[in-house]
């Protein structure tokens, strides 16, 4: 005990006590217990939708950056070409508004007239593949990507796409947020119009012709709940059988004019959406289909354009789907962009300056740590088949780790960036990262390559690759430290390793065997008896409301599973580790309710009313109260350790609490 006390003194707790509301009860609302005090004192910034622990390390770390910047704007030279001068350089032409708002639309003329010009299907389909190339999202989208049934290989994905607003409910639903956000959206279109120079009445007819295009596609479009199942999403086909589906497009031209010729066998997402996209081909007039895209090469464009556009985009995008009242100030848009462009240049620079090794260390003996949990934990499991387990157990230990920053940094040669052309700039960099992804087509899939750069704050699972990363932004308090409280580490980091894990064992994970590839490893009545208990956890989120809007069982059902399984896992790992460490009380808190208190602080956020109304109807995460209370009332740790008993809000009779990992 004396030497945990020593370990203890070194060591800062890592959660202020001021941060709780002692007017709620924990076993009613252990979220708004955990951090109610923090909510009162705490105010949203005017240029943030969301305000949290996520977002303020988010900030932290684009301070960070800034830092970098400043300290490579002093360099008397630097070599054309070089990465330096690449970030320097387009950091430097986004702060130039000065320029920007002399040039204001003028810099997208060459792609305009191209527009202008259409006077053929074959001319609308030529003006996809060039809007494609930039990266703009009309009609639908082409990528390359890993074949889900033969994962060592990249093919060609053609998907639904060329909606302006977030899901296609948005058109076609009679509720009155989806009405107040497509009234407002028809107004936007019809100001980017009037931005461009057209008159009042014109801007209206063909913000009119927009949202009737778009309400066709989005009625086309599958809904995000059937998109989460990767069996629905997988048509491979060859090129003859596409041309079949959608006669009014000569794929083999439109291929060849995105850089994959002669693309033999792809894999056709939404059969039915691009049937219905070659459809509308043939029947909407031209005239039509000059305004669809005219506007949404305008709408991509306007935050790197002059401020009347960036505002206009803003006044939508921020303040209606958001709620947002103030856009970022420039230094946070330009530096939003140079990351978006040169990520791992300027994160080979983050990881140099701002993650130390011992992290690195650390953070591996915590993953390999909840590694055995989990293997343990699949072993004693109640319901599976050894089979089925065997199986499991066999993918489990394929799951490669990632951790900090990828082995193998990418190269951005030849990327010419000027500083003072912002918007070349930028469009080079669309044309070059689309030319990076279609350069992979054919080719064997590079399982080393990293899809989050460093300074990115989130971590992900990747079922194709069978593989977990965790980004070196998001390994540092109060997530993770190695001075901070174990507790603390495991309720938050600890629980961000085990959701991560778990996704591959969710309800869209584990269709994905150990080597990544789309293929069966159940038995058929273990997946029955999954999908049983999945159902428990559906019905549970089912009954969740935030705003008046019901939260989606089906849509966040995986991530649902990933916090539920996450946090059991860590319960079981941060158990193991106390076996060697002893118990020892902070504050009159043991160590099982520090860690709720780290699952608080992981997830600690206020939002406003509208991202939290767009989130709920878009976001496969279920709101932050719910990512907290949700798995705590399933898990019998939480009721052990804060005395949750039959009445209070969180209990929940042991027959109804989920429990499938």
């Amino acid at each position: 005990m004396s030497c945990s006390m020593r370990l203890m003194k070194k060591k800062r707790w890592g959660f202020d006590m001021r941060d709780i509301d002692k007017r709620v009860h924990p076993q009613d609302d252990f979220y708004n217990y955990a951090n109610g005090g923090w909510f009162k004192r705490t105010a949203i910034p005017h240029d943030e939708a969301r305000w949290g622990t996520f977002l303020m390390l988010r900030k932290k770390t684009e301070r960070e950056l800034m830092s970098i910047l400043r300290s490579l704007a002093k360099k008397a030279r630097a070599r054309r070409g070089s990465e330096v001068q690449q970030i320097r350089d387009l950091y430097r032409s986004g702060m130039d508004m000065r320029s920007r708002n002399r040039l204001d639309a003028k810099p997208l003329e060459p792609l305009l007239k191209k527009i202008e010009a259409i006077r053929t299907t074959d001319d609308v389909v030529n003006s996809v593949a060039l809007l494609h190339r930039y990266g703009v999202g009309v009609l639908w989208g082409t990528a390359v990507d890993q074949d889900e049934k033969n994962s060592d290989w990249n093919i060609l994905h053609l998907y639904q796409s060329g909606l302006g607003l977030p899901d296609r409910e948005y058109y076609l639903s009679q509720k009155p947020e989806q009405v107040r956000v497509r009234t407002a959206y028809v107004a936007y279109v019809t100001r980017i119009f009037r931005l461009l120079g057209d008159d009042k009445r014109e801007a209206a007819r063909k913000a009119g012709i927009v949202l009737t295009l778009e309400t066709k596609l989005a009625r086309a479009s599958m809904k995000k709940e059937e998109l989460r199942d990767p069996h629905k999403t997988y048509h491979k086909m060859h090129l003859s059988a596409l041309q079949k589906i959608a006669k009014n497009v000569s794929w083999r031209r439109y291929f060849a004019r995105i850089g994959a010729d002669s693309p033999g066998a792809l894999n056709v997402r939404q059969p039915a959406f691009v049937k219905a996209a070659s459809s509308l081909l043939a029947h909407v007039p031209i005239d039509a289909w000059r305004a669809y895209l005219t506007f949404h090469l305008l709408s991509d464009a306007s935050p790197y354009l002059s401020n009347r556009f960036g505002r206009a985009s803003f006044d939508f995008y921020g303040k209606v789907l958001t709620g947002t009242t103030k856009i970022k100030p420039l230094w946070r848009r330009s530096l939003t962009t140079a990351n978006a462009s040169l990520g791992e240049a300027l994160g080979k620079l983050y990881v140099d300056a701002y993650f130390p090794p011992r992290a690195k260390r650390e953070m591996d003996e915590l993953v390999s740590n909840l590694f055995v949990a989990y293997e343990e934990r699949l072993k004693k499991l109640d319901w599976m088949s050894p089979a089925t387990k065997r199986r499991a157990l066999k993918k489990l230990r394929r799951i490669s780790r990632k951790i900090g920053y990828p082995d193998k940094w990418k190269s951005y040669k030849g990327l010419v960036i000027s500083p003072t052309d912002f918007f070349g700039n930028v469009l080079r960099s669309s044309r070059y990262e689309q030319r990076r992804n279609m350069r992979k087509f054919g080719k064997r899939v590079d399982r080393g390559e990293w899809h989050m750069t460093p300074q990115t704050v989130n971590a992900y699972y990747n079922p194709c690759t069978n593989d977990i990363a965790f980004p070196a932004a998001i390994l540092q308090p109060p997530y993770f430290g190695p001075d901070q409280d174990d507790a603390i580490n495991y309720g938050a980091i600890g629980g961000v390793i085990g959701h991560e894990i778990t996704h591959g064992f969710d309800d869209e994970g584990s269709k994905f065997d150990g080597h990544g590839d789309l293929k069966s490893w159940w038995t058929k009545a273990d997946r029955r008896r999954f999908e049983r208990r999945a159902r428990v956890l559906g019905k549970q989120f089912d009954s969740y409301t935030l705003h008046g809007v019901h939260v989606s069982g089906k849509l966040t059902m995986g991530e649902n599973i990933a916090d539920l399984g996450g946090y059991a896992i860590a319960l079981d790992a941060y158990h193991r580790h106390l076996s060697k460490t002893g118990h020892t009380v902070i504050e009159g808190l043991t160590p099982i309710q520090r860690f709720f208190y780290g699952v608080a602080l992981d997830w600690r956020q206020l939002s406003r009313p509208e991202v939290e109304k767009t989130l709920i109807l878009t976001d496969p995460h279920s709101p932050a109260l719910f990512r907290v209370n949700g798995p705590a009332s399933n898990l019998p740790e939480f009721y052990e350790a804060f005395g949750v008993k039959k009445g209070d809000k969180l209990y929940r009779a042991p027959k109804d609490r989920a429990k499938i990992w």
